[in-house]
């Protein structure tokens, strides 16, 4: 009889600790950070250290990653759609194919970041350091790239349209194919860019820098040329149809438009 109830009080005392070891395991942040899981949606992962971590595929949807440190880390394929990234080093990072849309990334590292195929639509990349990156098939569509240093990046056949890439340093970059139709490049610097094929059909190159680029068979039609340096640029066989010419210097230093 003893014995009986002695097995019984201690069936009751396994069923009473259960549910506190249940939620004392079940804290998705602390088993993503010790790897017994690679997703952490929503998580506050802020300033943490993931330098060249294996992130491929993880769900990061809308974590807090400001001033993480992910230089060289793989997110090739990770979800981080409405992720904050603020000032997050993610140079040399592998970002191929991740889902980015709405992602807040305002003065992150991406220096020779590989981003092609990524989709960053919406996303907020004012002030972002990006030089050498690659976003080749990238969708940034009605992406902020305001003040964003992207010189001597690839954006071959990427998606930009209406875009807001005012002041942004786009020197040497190539985009050969791709498309920047209603984009904002107001004062933007595109000094030896090319741009061959380039669709900027209703841009705004308001006092943009274009000098010495390659706009060869590139649409600019419709779009706003106000103040635009275009001295010794290739516009060759480019579409200017219905452009508005306003104090525009052209490939021979010649000025058109009233």
């Amino acid at each position: 009889m003893i014995r009986r109830l002695g097995r019984r009080l201690a069936a009751c005392l396994v069923l009473a600790a259960g549910p506190a070891v249940t939620t004392a395991q079940a804290d998705p942040r602390q088993d993503f950070l010790d790897g017994r899981t690679h997703d952490c949606p929503r998580c506050d992962l802020g300033g943490m250290n993931f330098k060249r971590s294996d992130l491929s595929g993880a769900d990061l949807t809308g974590a807090d990653l400001r001033q993480a440190n992910l230089h060289d880390a793989r997110l090739a394929g990770a979800r981080l759609t409405g992720a904050d990234l603020t000032g997050a080093n993610l140079n040399k990072a592998d970002l191929s194919r991740a889902e980015l849309g709405g992602a807040t990334l305002r003065g992150a590292m991406l220096y020779a970041a590989n981003l092609d195929g990524a989709r960053l639509a919406g996303a907020d990349l004012t002030d972002a350091r990006m030089g050498v990156a690659r976003l080749s098939g990238g969708d940034l569509s009605k992406a902020i790239l305001r003040n964003v240093d992207l010189r001597k990046a690839r954006l071959a056949q990427a998606i930009i349209t209406g875009a807001n890439l005012d002041r942004a340093a786009l020197d040497f970059v190539f985009m050969h194919g791709a498309q920047l139709g209603g984009a904002r490049l107001r004062s933007a610097r595109l000094t030896g860019a090319e741009a061959v094929d380039a669709s900027l059909s209703g841009a705004d190159l308001s006092e943009a820098d274009a000098s010495g680029a390659n706009f060869r068979r590139a649409d600019l039609s419709h779009a706003l040329l106000a103040g635009t340096n275009f001295r010794r640029a290739n516009l060759y066989e480019t579409r200017l149809d219905d452009a508005v010419f306003r104090d525009t210097v052209m490939p021979d230093g010649t000025v058109r438009g009233p």
